[in-house]
């Protein structure tokens, strides 16, 4: 019987790797996505040969009604793959209240609600995989990236706290940490910036999103079956 995953985030660049990978490895996918539908409709037909059922579900995780509407279009689940997000760069005395209540929604409580609103139909098949695609800013920080640090940091204990509650159901529970990915989100930087930042990596390259994708791979599949509570750092050897 085929299996079925849920990706948030699905029309960015590591979503779009982890959709692809997922569905070489034989996965039905359920793809969230907010506003890039044309990038979702793209992604459908790159997946369309791989012969599973593609199913897109639009929802603003940054509401309070994002993470309802999500689990009201997912039925049969056997991973959970949390990687919507987005960073706020700037001094943290410059966050607006939006802002922070919009990062805390979107990183922290829609996937907690999302999470407990699935876990039933994990629970209920003795089995199940829920992975959190994190920052390496969750692990040791970032000067002027202090809340999505703060939320990344989040993520990270609540799959260890969770990992311990549902492993009793054989339902493991990970994060992943990646560094610098060559992502749009490194748009913003000058090639002077891209460069300074390449030589602190001791690999001295950008992870690939093709690199996060492997690692899911790898923690959802069999060959991680005693694995769970763990935070998997793609980085390249950056803050280590």
């Amino acid at each position: 019987m085929r299996k079925f995953a849920l990706i948030t985030g699905a029309s960015g660049g590591i979503g779009r790797a982890i959709a692809l990978k997922l569905a070489e490895d034989g996965y039905s996918l359920y793809l969230h996505y907010n506003a890039n539908a044309a990038g979702i409709r793209s992604l459908i037909s790159e997946l369309d040969p791989f012969g599973g059922d593609y199913i897109p579900i639009q929802a603003d995780l940054s509401t309070r009604e994002g993470s309802r509407l999500i689990a009201e279009n997912v039925f049969s689940i056997d991973a959970v793959i949390h990687n919507a997000g987005y960073s706020i760069y700037g001094m943290l005395e410059d966050l607006s209240e939006n802002d922070a209540e919009k990062l805390v929604q979107t990183h922290i409580t829609s996937p907690m609600l999302l999470t407990k609103t699935l876990l039933p139909k994990m629970v209920q098949k003795k089995q199940g995989s829920i992975l959190f695609v994190s920052s390496i800013w969750g692990q040791t920080g970032a000067a002027c990236e202090v809340a999505y640090s703060a939320v990344k940091g989040a993520q990270i204990a609540f799959a260890k706290a969770l990992s311990k509650e549902v492993a009793p159901s054989n339902i493991r529970v990970n994060a992943i940490a990646p560094g610098a990915i060559d992502t749009v989100m490194l748009e913003s930087f000058s090639s002077e910036e891209k460069a300074e930042l390449k030589a602190d990596i001791p690999l001295g390259r950008f992870g690939a999103p093709e690199n996060i994708a492997d690692g899911v791979s790898f923690l959802l599949s069999e060959k991680a079956s005693y694995i769970t509570g763990q935070v998997l750092s793609i980085n390249g050897g950056w803050y280590i």
